[in-house]
């Protein structure tokens, strides 16, 4: 195996693992084209300095911690985290529920920021997770704006793989012209059973969407009616965020 070929293949199995929270060797092997041994020994080598890890000796591997510091980097970078983290934080602890902010990237919504509220049953840790742009709240805020001049790219304007049915992009077309005149998302047990969630837009002082904010939860807290009621509290969130970039703006 080249180096550069063994650099691409790692990659790949980083983006899979980010994707899906976690990924078994015979997922991995089979998404790289190789035998279990050459993942194994790809693994091996991404383990040793901290990029993975195996969960419980299953032959399955999550995101280790020493990606944090590199996330950590990029994030500073990201202005939209700096001005936005303060305002998720208090959303989070106000609404007792998880709050997310999301930036498109190639057919995804990457998650940069993440606040907790004070539940001990809270959502995942989405931070640095890619999500489908189709079936979650953040993603379809996301694509509402990307295909907003053009509603005939909303199918090129998913993820690679992702294969919607002509009705399913039918619906989905219905649902983000919802999105553009309301200026939100929900996305009730779509991604994941028993997780609801909403998002608004956060846009640049151009009025340009840049990312998205969210409130996810467990269904039980978060019924049609809870989602309803925090909505406006969400997009005043967002609208904070995006006044506070205005404020810097050079």
């Amino acid at each position: 195996m080249s180096g550069v070929q063994s650099v691409d293949r790692a990659i790949t199995v980083l983006e899979l693992i980010a994707e899906h929270g976690e990924a078994g060797i015979g997922e991995l092997a089979t998404a790289l084209g190789v035998h279990n041994s050459t993942a194994l020994r790809l693994l091996g080598v991404l383990a040793e300095h901290g990029l993975v890890e195996q969960v419980g000796g299953r032959g399955v591997y999550r995101a280790g911690f020493a990606l944090i510091p590199l996330a950590g980097r990029v994030a500073e970078r990201l202005e939209v985290t700096t001005h936005a983290h303060p305002v998720c934080e208090e959303l989070a602890a106000r609404l007792g529920e998880t709050v997310t902010i999301a930036i498109p990237d190639r057919g995804y919504a990457v998650n940069v920021d993440q606040a907790r509220g004070p539940s001990m049953v809270t959502a995942h840790n989405w931070l640095g997770r890619l999500t489908p742009l189709h079936n979650t709240s953040t993603g379809k805020v996301l694509l509402a704006s990307a295909v907003a001049a053009d509603p005939d790219s909303l199918a090129t304007a998913l993820a690679p793989g992702t294969r919607l049915s002509r009705p399913a992009l039918r619906t989905l077309a219905a649902e983000l012209a919802h999105v553009q005149a309301n200026g939100y998302a929900w996305a009730l047990e779509e991604y994941e059973p028993g997780l609801h969630a909403v998002a608004v837009p956060i846009r640049d002082p151009d009025g340009v969407v840049i990312a998205a904010l969210s409130v996810s939860g467990p269904s039980y807290r978060l019924p049609p009616q809870r989602i309803a009621e925090i909505t406006s509290d969400v997009i005043a969130a967002a609208r904070e965020i995006s006044h506070r970039i205005d404020l810097h703006r050079p």
